[in-house]
């Protein structure tokens, strides 16, 4: 089961870096809750489809990839590497050309070879000072 959890977020992990959302249809159950909260996005399985549009529309070239994955009972946990290359609009901001890459961890609950729940942490700070968007502080 711990092998098949963690291939099964391995593959959406890769097929979100193909760029092949129609994969959210498969892997993501209809009635999935997601916890990690994204602005004016509902939190459910159509919001997965606008984080994940939203996030492709700004980064075309959009990287996700895992390091390590723990799984035990219906529960898998990855730490991964989010990156890509602002070149479309994001979150209201017009490309800037810059390159991002943050780190996340994400929590997932799986139900029938699906992923049923979702609470994950990205450093959003970061990729906002990586964009431009916030100034990044000065070291002490």
């Amino acid at each position: 089961m711990a092998d098949d959890a963690k291939g099964l977020l391995r593959r959406f992990y890769e097929e979100m870096s193909a760029g092949n959302l129609a994969v959210i249809d498969e892997l993501v159950a209809d009635d999935m809750v997601e916890h990690e909260e994204f602005p004016g996005v509902t939190p459910d399985k159509e919001g997965v489809k606008q984080v994940f549009a939203t996030f492709r529309a700004g980064f075309p070239d959009l990287r996700m990839e895992p390091h390590e994955m723990v799984a035990e009972g219906d529960m898998v946990c990855a730490r991964i590497t989010i990156s890509g290359t602002h070149q479309g609009e994001f979150m209201g901001m017009p490309p800037t050309g810059r390159r991002m890459e943050v780190d996340a961890i994400d929590l997932l609950r799986l139900r029938d070879g699906q992923m049923a729940e979702h609470w994950g942490v990205t450093d959003a700070m970061a990729m906002m000072q990586q964009l431009g968007a916030i100034p990044e502080q000065a070291p002490a």
